[in-house]
C-alpha cells in the first residue's frame, strides 16, 4: 500500500475503501484529490491492473493534474488507467465504436462556432430571421434537450405547441441531420452517442462494464442527467462505485447539473458507504464558522461542518458603503493596507455575483494605481457587447476610424457580408478615401440589395453625426444604443448569455450618464479617452503579480490568501430571481458558501446602501446571507486602521495639498501656525478672556490636521489635505478616493479622525 502517513484518518479511510459504492463527501479546501489519488494509487499497488480503473473529472486541469499525482505515487505501472474528462472518455469509446451507430471513425467534433455556422446557414436556407430565431437560443435548447435526454418530438410535447416552437422542433430534427452528413459530433454528442451506443449494442457496454472495475467520478454535485446515466451503466456489474463531491458546492444547475444526482446517491447505490472529510486545510475556523452558519440554512443537504487546525484568524471584516464607488474605494484602501502589510497582490482577489459589477472596480483599482486581472471573462470594456457600443461612438466622434467602422459595418446584421465588406475596403484604398466615404459611395459593381444596405448604413450614421451633435453624454449613447438596435439583438434570445449582454449594455449606459454629470464640460471624445485610459493602463499592468477579479462562479475550485466578497444587497446576492423559488435561493445560498471558503486568511463582505447598476440606481438592504454570519466572528469595516507608517497613499502635506492645485500647508512646529489660526504666545497687550478665546479656536482646529486619516459617513475614508479658516467658519478640505476632495464645515463635519 502507499505511505499514508500525509492523510487525516478519513482520507485514508477513503483511501482504503475499494469495495462496494463509495460516497466521499469532501468539504471545501478538504484535501479532496490527495484522498482519490492515493486510492487510486493503493488499488494499483495492491495488485488491482491499471486499465480496470476509470477516473473521470470535469476540467482537463484537473485531470492532468490527478494524473500527475497517480503517476508520481504509482510510477509507470499507472499508465494504463483512464484518467480523463467526460467528453475525452466519450471520445474514446466512440473512436473505437461509432461506426456501428452509422458514422465513420474519423469523426469531426465541432465547437461552439462550427454549431453556429450550421444553425446560421439553416436559418438563411429556410429564409429565418435571425432576430425571430436567434442563434445562441436555438443553440441554447438543443444543448439543453440533449442533456436531459430528450427527443426534439419529446420536447415539443403534445398537443397544439405554437408554430415558433414547432420552427424550433423542425430547426433541431435538421441540426442533428446536417451533423450526421457532416460525420460531426458537438459536445452534447460525445455523451449522448456514447449512451445510444451502449443502448443499441449491449456487447458494447458489456465490455467496458468488465474492463472497468473501479470508477471514480470527481465532482460529482456537478453531474447532468447524461452523465449521472453514463455512471451508473457503467458501473452497474462490478458496483465499485465511488464518488466524489460536496452538495454543498453544486452552483451550476443553471446549466444542467442536478444535486439530486449526490443527494440521492445512497438511494441510488444501496449499501453505500459515506466517508465525510470535513477537516479544512484552506480557512482559519472565522471563515469556517460564517460559511458553515450560513449553508446550514439550506434544507436540501447532507450534513457536514468544516474545520480546522489553523486557529480563529482574523475576524470577517463587513463594511456598510453608500454606493458602489465608496464601496470599490473601501477596497482599494483595504488592498494597499495589505500590501504594505507584505501580501502580494496575486494573493488577493474580488468577488462578485454578475459581470457588470466589475466596472467600478476597474476604474477604481486604475485609479489608485493598482494592477489586476479580470478572470473567466474579458474585462468590462473588452465585452464583446460593450465593444460594439463604444465602436458606434468612435465611428461618430471620428468617421475616418475605418478599424471601428469594419467592427461595426454588419453589427447588428444588416445584410453587409463579408464579400461587400472586401469590395468597399479595396474601393477605399484604391480611391484614397476612408472607409466611411465608401459608404457614401459605394462601388457599382456591388450587387442591388447590397448597395442599398450599405448606403442606408452610411446615412444612418451620417444623421447620427448631426443629432448626437450638442447632446448629452449619456443621451447621446442611449440614442445610438436604440437607434441601431444594440439592445434588441439580445432583447429577444432567452438564454444567460443574453440577459448578461442586456446587464452590461444597461451597465455602460449607467456609466456614460455617471460620466456626463459628474464630469465638468463633458464631451462624448471625453468619455471616450476615459474609456481607453482605463483598458489601456489596465492591459499594461496585468500579470500574475495582480488583484483578481471574477464572479463568484468562476472561483469554484480556486483560493486566495485575502478574499473580497462585494455587493452583498438583497435582490443582487442572492438575486432577485430567486426570491420565490427556494431552490433558486438555496444555490444562491450555496454560491455564497463557495464565496466565502475561497479565502485561506482574510474575508471582506460588503454592501452599499444604494448602488448604480444596469442603468438603474437601486436603494438595497443588506443581504439576509450578512444576517445569517454569526456576530462574533465579524468586525466593522468602517473601523478600520490607520495606514502604517510608510503608505505611499499618506505622502508629505505638501504632496497631499498640491492636488488639484491646494495650497500646501505648512509645518505648525516651524510656523506657529495651525492652518490660519494664529496661535497667540505671551505677547504684551493680550488679555486671559482674549487668549482663551484662540485656545479654544486652536483646539478646534487642532482636531485634525493634514495627513489625518478620516472617516465620513457616506464617502467613505480619506485623508485631510487641507485646514483653513477660523473659529466656527474653519474648514477642512479632504480627498476621498471615489469621490475627489470635498470641503466640509469643521465643526458640523460627519468625520472622525481613524484611530493610530
Amino acid at each position: 500500500m502507499i505511505d499514508r502517513t500525509g492523510l487525516n484518518p478519513e482520507q485514508a479511510r477513503a483511501a482504503s475503501t475499494f469495495e462496494g459504492p463509495l460516497l466521499i463527501l469532501a468539504g471545501a479546501g478538504s484535501g479532496k484529490t490527495s484522498a482519490l489519488t492515493c486510492r487510486i494509487a493503493n488499488l494499483i499497488a495492491r495488485g488491482s491492473p491499471a486499465r480496470e480503473i476509470l477516473a473521470i473529472t470535469f476540467t482537463n486541469k484537473a485531470a492532468r493534474e490527478m494524473r500527475e499525482r497517480v503517476d508520481a505515487l504509482a510510477g509507470t505501472s499507472a499508465a494504463e488507467a483512464w484518467i480523463m474528462t467526460f467528453h475525452a472518455c466519450c471520445a474514446r469509446v466512440l473512436r473505437r465504436d461509432i461506426e456501428k451507430l452509422g458514422y465513420k471513425r474519423a469523426f469531426s467534433i465541432y465547437d461552439d462556432d462550427d454549431q453556429a455556422a450550421v444553425v446560421k446557414d439553416m436559418l438563411k436556407r429556410r429564409n429565418l430571421d435571425d432576430k425571430a430565431y436567434p442563434v445562441r437560443e436555438i443553440r441554447s435548447t438543443i444543448s439543453d434537450i440533449k442533456n436531459k435526454l430528450m427527443s426534439p418530438s419529446e420536447w415539443l410535447g403534445k398537443g397544439e405547441p405554437d408554430p415558433r416552437r414547432r420552427v424550433i422542433r423542425d430547426l433541431m430534427n435538421e441540426y442533428e441531420l446536417r451533423l450526421r452528413e457532416a460525420n460531426a459530433l458537438d459536445f452534447d454528442d460525445l455523451l449522448i452517442r456514447t449512451l445510444e451506443l451502449f443502448a443499441e449494442h449491449p456487447p458494447v457496454l458489456e465490455a467496458y462494464q468488465r474492463r472497468f472495475s473501479y470508477i471514480h467520478v470527481d465532482e460529482y454535485q456537478d453531474t447532468n442527467p447524461a452523465q449521472y446515466q453514463m455512471v451508473r451503466l457503467l458501473a452497474a456489474r462490478s458496483g465499485n462505485i465511488c464518488v466524489v463531491g460536496d452538495d454543498d458546492q453544486s452552483i451550476y444547475g443553471w446549466r444542467g447539473a442536478d444535486i439530486r444526482n449526490i443527494l440521492d446517491f445512497e438511494k441510488d447505490f444501496p449499501n453505500t458507504q459515506v466517508i465525510k472529510l470535513e477537516r479544512n486545510y484552506r480557512s482559519t475556523q472565522n471563515i469556517l464558522d460564517a460559511a458553515n452558519q450560513v449553508i446550514a440554512n439550506n434544507a436540501s443537504r447532507k450534513d457536514k461542518t468544516l474545520w480546522t487546525e489553523r486557529g480563529e484568524g482574523d475576524k470577517i471584516v463587513v463594511f456598510k458603503a453608500f454606493d458602489e464607488r465608496a464601496e470599490a474605494a473601501w477596497v482599494c484602501d483595504r488592498i494597499r493596507l495589505l500590501r504594505l502589510g507584505g501580501v502580494p497582490y496575486g494573493d488577493v482577489a474580488a468577488l462578485y455575483r454578475v459581470n457588470a459589477q466589475s466596472r467600478v472596480l476597474e476604474e477604481m483599482l486604475v485609479r489608485a494605481g493598482i494592477p489586476y486581472r479580470v478572470f473567466g471573462g474579458p474585462r468590462f470594456y473588452d465585452r464583446k457587447e460593450v465593444r460594439d457600443v463604444v465602436a458606434y461612438l468612435r465611428a461618430l466622434v471620428n468617421p475616418a476610424d475605418d478599424v471601428a467602422l469594419r467592427r461595426i459595418i454588419n453589427t447588428p446584421r444588416r445584410a453587409i457580408g463579408d464579400a461587400t465588406v472586401a469590395e468597399l475596403v479595396r474601393s477605399a484604398r484604391d480611391g484614397g478615401m476612408s472607409l466611411f466615404t465608401a459608404l457614401l459611395e459605394p462601388h457599382e459593381q456591388l450587387a442591388s440589395r447590397a448597395r442599398k444596405s450599405v448606403l442606408d448604413f452610411g446615412n444612418e450614421l451620417l444623421d447620427m453625426i448631426a443629432r448626437v451633435e450638442g447632446m448629452g453624454v449619456g443621451e447621446a449613447v442611449t440614442t445610438v444604443v436604440a437607434a441601431f438596435g444594440l439592445r434588441a439583438q439580445y432583447e429577444k434570445e432567452n438564454t444567460e448569455e443574453s440577459r448578461d449582454r442586456l446587464a452590461n449594455i444597461d451597465e455602460f449606459i449607467g456609466a456614460a450618464k455617471e460620466f456626463g454629470e459628474k464630469t465638468e464640460g463633458a464631451t462624448l471624445e471625453g468619455y471616450l479617452e476615459n474609456i481607453a485610459l482605463v483598458t489601456d493602463l489596465d492591459a499594461m499592468r496585468e500579470g500574475p503579480g495582480s488583484v483578481t477579479l471574477m464572479t463568484l462562479h468562476s472561483a469554484k475550485g480556486l483560493e486566495f490568501g485575502n478574499v473580497f466578497l462585494v455587493g452583498m444587497e438583497q435582490g443582487l446576492f442572492p438575486s432577485s430571481r430567486s426570491a420565490q423559488d427556494t431552490n433558486r435561493l438555496e444555490e444562491e445560498r450555496r454560491l455564497c458558501y463557495v464565496g466565502f471558503t475561497r479565502a485561506k486568511d482574510r474575508l471582506y463582505l460588503s454592501y452599499a446602501e444604494q448602488r448604480m447598476l444596469y442603468n438603474q440606481t437601486q436603494h438595497s438592504s443588506p443581504s439576509q446571507f450578512l444576517d445569517e454570519v454569526p456576530r462574533r466572528v465579524v468586525e466593522d469595516g468602517a473601523k478600520a486602521k490607520k495606514a502604517p507608517v510608510g503608505n505611499p497613499e499618506v505622502k508629505t502635506r505638501e504632496q497631499l495639498a498640491s492636488h488639484k492645485g491646494l495650497r500646501a500647508v505648512p509645518n505648525p512646529r516651524e510656523t506657529g501656525r495651525v492652518g490660519a489660526l494664529n496661535i497667540p504666545g505671551v505677547r504684551k497687550g493680550y488679555s486671559p478672556s482674549a487668549a482663551q478665546a484662540f485656545a479654544e479656536q486652536a483646539a478646534a482646529m487642532m482636531l485634525f490636521k493634514p495627513g489625518d486619516r478620516v472617516l465620513h459617513k457616506k464617502f467613505g475614508e480619506g485623508n485631510v489635505v487641507e485646514l483653513k479658516g477660523t473659529g466656527t467658519d474653519s474648514r477642512v478640505l479632504i480627498e476621498f478616493a471615489a469621490y475627489g476632495v470635498r470641503e466640509f464645515v469643521s465643526s458640523m463635519a460627519p468625520i472622525v479622525k481613524v484611530a493610530d
